[in-house]
């Protein structure tokens, strides 16, 4: 009824959409370039492609993410089962550990784990010396194979799905577990018939994005020695230097990358419920035995100590033994040149993530809401794809920009968009531009619309509201989103590889040349500054998350409603 009081202009019905469609237009140029690739000649690459390599890809890639998808839910389920809703020795410490995965990049957990269990490694030299065995002797899983990539990328991407599920599982009334009780539901009738089907929304949105993460994945898999799209088309591009057959290749990718963009959008519309009354009471944790407690702490440890401390542990190891000898000289610009395009993909996607947000609150128009989850398909785009995307565009661009310029001045500024960090940031903005969307979204959605009127009956303008009311709620999201787009670009490696300026280096790039070359120990020294500059923001993540939980707030009701 308040909204009569305060119409909108018949200006902002056209400006505000078409500013939102002008934005996701441009963030979708990248993607239309590459399906445009389609009817371009690729000088019979393509058609080499498709008959020697191809089935590779198609089945290696759906073998990967099957066998990922599987582990994750069946190790991020689990833990955040049990430190949300039971009580056991460790189990307050291991709420937070078990997300410190999500500090080491797949890749690094790759390089450190084969060298850890490879033959010549420290495990079997080990094996061998106690046992007195010969190489004959025995028999050890190979770690650079499809299942082996599968176990990394498994420890890797499980805090996806435990940080949804334990969302779920902590948004639940204890109303709901009493009444199933009362009715004369077991133990193990109440976790499968009432607590994971409350919580299967929430697991889902994780599992969506690991899969999506999956098919991204370019370092583990390529050190792995395994075919997936996603090398492919990095060698195709580097190797046959191949753009249009690069980009014929990412297609296919594409396709898979859409259909799962559109089952998560559907899932949100069909999986949901709310609580009858805001006044929920979380259902009291269930303490378990001694017995039962020291296995749930075991089950905890595992994916803890093989995703996080054996890594680690590993990268000190080697760095101690030996190093890398040029640390002290490259190791400050290589640092310096990781936080600059973390802090500059951080500004440009957090404020127009933000800015989105705001029109789409401000206009509550279908127009909008489309434009926006247009602008937003960017995260279900491997790194490496989109990367091909934005090459064409930045080109064509520079190229008639350059001719411009050249013909009315003097001045020759040289590759002044390809060769400099804008293509770079251009890419992570279409990349991880859908992380600050859905998280601020999530922000936006808690403040009540009767907040906005009643500022508004207060004489307050929109920028007034917008900066009285909304911006002090959405503090902790707008720092959420921060955070969750600076771990990202700090992992992120095929778009930094293939975008990035001559001689512009950073921490993720300079370890991925040394463990393609076998100098993991030279690598070992980025690899721990990688970790140590990932470390600050998830344990800041983790503390917020803590903070959403306690206060039941924006993370519980945004899995809720999604």
């Amino acid at each position: 009824m308040l909204r009569r009081h305060f119409p909108k202009k018949a200006g902002e019905r056209v400006v505000w959409p078409l500013v939102c469609w002008t934005i996701a237009t441009v963030l979708a140029v990248p993607v239309l370039a590459i399906f445009w690739s389609v009817t371009q000649d690729s000088d019979g690459i393509w058609e080499h492609l498709a008959a020697t390599v191809l089935s590779d890809y198609v089945s290696n890639t759906l073998v990967l993410s099957a066998g990922v998808g599987f582990g994750t839910l069946l190790i991020g389920v689990t833990t955040a089962w049990l430190v949300t809703t039971c009580r056991f020795p460790l189990s307050r410490i291991l709420r937070w550990a078990l997300v410190l995965p999500l500090a080491i990049p797949t890749y690094l957990s790759a390089y450190a784990l084969t060298d850890l269990f490879q033959f010549s490694g420290p495990v079997q030299s080990w094996l061998r010396e106690v046992s007195g065995w010969e190489r004959q002797d025995y028999w050890f899983p190979e770690v650079r194979s499809l299942p082996g990539a599968i176990v990394i990328l498994t420890l890797g991407l499980y805090p996806y799905v435990y940080l949804a599920a334990s969302a779920g599982f902590a948004s639940q009334s204890a109303a709901v577990t009493e009444v199933s009780r009362t009715l004369g539901v077991g133990f193990w009738g109440r976790l499968f018939r009432v607590t994971l089907p409350l919580a299967r929304p929430s697991i889902f949105a994780g599992l969506i994005l690991v899969l999506m993460e999956t098919l991204a994945e370019f370092g583990a898999v390529d050190y792995c020695a395994v075919d997936t799209f996603s090398t492919g088309i990095y060698r195709t591009w580097m190797s046959r230097g191949s753009h249009t057959a690069a980009a014929q290749l990412s297609v296919c990718l594409l396709c898979v990358a859409g259909l799962l963009y559109v089952t998560e959008l559907l899932a949100r519309r069909s999986a949901r419920f709310h609580h009858a009354t805001q006044r929920t009471r979380a259902a009291d944790p269930t303490r378990l035995r001694f017995g039962h407690g020291c296995l749930a702490v075991l089950l905890c440890l595992a994916p803890i100590l093989a995703g996080f401390v054996f890594p680690v542990g590993r990268f000190i190891m080697l760095s101690i033994e030996s190093g890398d000898a040029r640390a002290s000289e490259l190791l400050g610009d290589l640092i310096s040149n990781s936080l600059l395009v973390g802090v500059l993909a951080v500004g440009a996607t957090v404020t127009t993530g933000f800015l989105l947000s705001c029109l789409r609150r401000r206009t509550q128009s279908v127009a909008t809401a489309i434009a926006v989850q247009i602008a937003g398909m960017g995260y279900a785009i491997p790194g490496g794809v989109i990367a091909i995307g934005v090459l064409g565009p930045v080109w064509f661009l520079e190229d008639g920009l350059l001719a411009l310029i050249e013909r009315y001045t003097d001045w020759t500024p040289g590759l002044f968009l390809s060769g400099t960090l804008v293509a770079v940031l251009v890419g992570y903005q279409v990349r991880f531009l859908a992380v600050p969307l859905n998280v601020i979204g999530a922000g936006f959605a808690r403040i009540p619309p009767a907040m906005d009127h009643a500022a508004r009956t207060l004489g307050s303008s929109s920028v007034g509201v917008l900066r009285r009311v909304h911006l002090p709620l959405l503090g902790s999201s707008l720092v959420s989103a921060a955070l969750l787009v600076f771990v990202d670009v700090l992992k992120e490696l095929p778009a930094t590889l293939i975008l990035r300026p001559f001689d512009f280096d950073t921490l993720s790039v300079r370890v991925y040349h040394l463990a393609s070359d076998e100098r993991l120990a030279e690598a070992s020294t980025s690899a721990l500054a990688i970790v140590a500059v990932g470390l600050v923001p998830v344990v800041l993540l983790t503390r917020i998350l803590e903070g959403h939980r306690s206060e039941n707030s924006p993370v519980s009701s945004w899995n809720r409603t999604s």
